[in-house]
């Protein structure tokens, strides 16, 4: 058994000081060891996934300089299964995984680890995520984490340490855990938008005022998968920009962890009513850590519409309600791109703008796909926000 200082401090001291997760009992001493050093950050996370994605953000905005750990109970693995083969293994965004073995073949646990516990090596191996045992004593730690960190250079991709019963001994919570700030008086403009009658704007006229407006240096623009990265990319291909691919719902989570870990950057993330409502959580997250430098967009047409345009549920609920609810700074809700334009102009705020622009379906004829491959995209961005170097390409 080792104690939390000595894997965090190991850990730190090869630059992991960034930490996001979903609780389990296993990983309780590390938490709350974490929780009380100013230097290090752990975020509490609404799920798996959204741990995953804002630790590749995180990555993105600091590279061997800033990396990252993102801690899971197995049981949740399964939550992180799209991020983690569609987002850090296609970008090249490496992490520290530390994952829990609860049902660990030959251990009495409860019976909903009695699939998953046996199978969690397999699901790693099939992700092409290279793990090992966490380490059991303090002479273990200094060989686990550099083979660890060797794998994130070399390969630009996640390793994960898988963590039996009993490793780390008990660490005490002292004081208070909450997020560290309070919450924002909400600005929310929430007209009814749902009856207008006039015609809706395109994807297409959004996009062209996001463009307008988000030609400064310091602003990143991180768009989400689907026609909605394509048509970014279709209108103007610009270095500040990042086409995600796969990891639906994670846009938001990504852009938590660089608006984070890069305040002096302005963090534009495109999000889509299919992906919010997939991970709606995320919201909260946003609305609790409050970064004054993120501007969240959901473009919001009512449809699946890269695949179809299938219907969504958006119609029956307000996102611009949501995310007032959830602690945004500022939440609007709008049919028109003056609106929009305003948005992005308006002065600064004391913590996250959201709005939500209603949108019509329908999307260009044959378009593009980026040219450049993930990896390329994810470098080319990295370069422009001036990341070190440490992120294999």
């Amino acid at each position: 058994m080792i104690e939390a200082q000595e894997f965090v401090e190991a850990a730190r001291a090869r630059g992991f000081s960034w930490y996001a997760g979903v609780p389990c009992t296993f990983l309780t001493p590390l938490i709350n060891y974490v929780q009380q050093d100013p230097a290090l950050r752990y975020l509490s996370m609404a799920n798996e996934g959204d741990a995953v994605a804002l630790i590749a953000g995180v990555t993105l905005g600091g590279g061997a300089a800033r990396r990252g750990v993102a801690m899971m109970q197995n049981s949740g693995l399964g939550n992180a299964v799209s991020p983690l083969t569609s987002l850090t293994w296609t970008f090249r965004l490496p992490q520290l995984l530390i994952i829990t073995w609860r049902g660990q073949p030959g251990i009495t646990d409860e019976p909903q680890h009695a699939l998953m516990g046996p199978i969690t090596p397999a699901l790693l191996q099939l992700m092409e995520i290279p793990w090992e045992d966490f380490p059991a004593s303090r002479e273990g730690l200094a060989p686990a984490l550099d083979r660890a960190v060797a794998h994130m250079a070399r390969s630009g991709r996640p390793y994960a340490l898988v963590m039996p019963k009993g490793r780390v001994a008990a660490f005490a919570l002292k004081g208070d855990a909450a997020p560290p700030r309070g919450r924002p008086g909400c600005t929310a403009r929430l007209d009814s938008v749902r009856t207008v009658t006039t015609a809706l704007p395109s994807r297409t006229d959004a996009l062209r005022e996001v463009l307008a407006m988000a030609g400064r240096s310091d602003t990143v623009v991180l768009a989400s998968t689907g026609f909605c990265g394509r048509e970014l990319y279709a209108l103007e291909d610009r270095p500040n920009h990042f086409y995600m691919v796969g990891s639906m719902g994670c846009v938001t989570a990504l852009a938590l962890g660089l608006a984070l870990s890069r305040p002096d950057l302005r963090v534009l993330a495109l999000d889509g009513d299919g992906a919010a409502l997939m991970r709606m959580g995320t919201l909260a997250t946003v609305g609790a850590y409050a970064p004054a430098n993120l501007w969240h967009l959901l473009l919001d047409n009512a449809a699946h519409d890269s695949t179809g345009a299938q219907a969504t549920v958006s119609p029956c609920i307000s996102f611009a309600g949501i995310a007032a609810a959830c602690g945004y700074a500022s939440a609007e809700q709008a049919a028109d791109t003056a609106r929009l334009t305003a948005w992005m102009l308006a002065e600064a705020a004391p913590g996250p703008r959201f709005m939500c622009l209603r949108t019509r379906t329908g999307a260009p004829q044959d378009l593009p796909r980026p040219k450049l491959a993930p990896a390329e995209v994810r470098e080319r961005l990295m370069r422009h926000i001036g990341t070190g170097a440490g992120v294999a390409a």
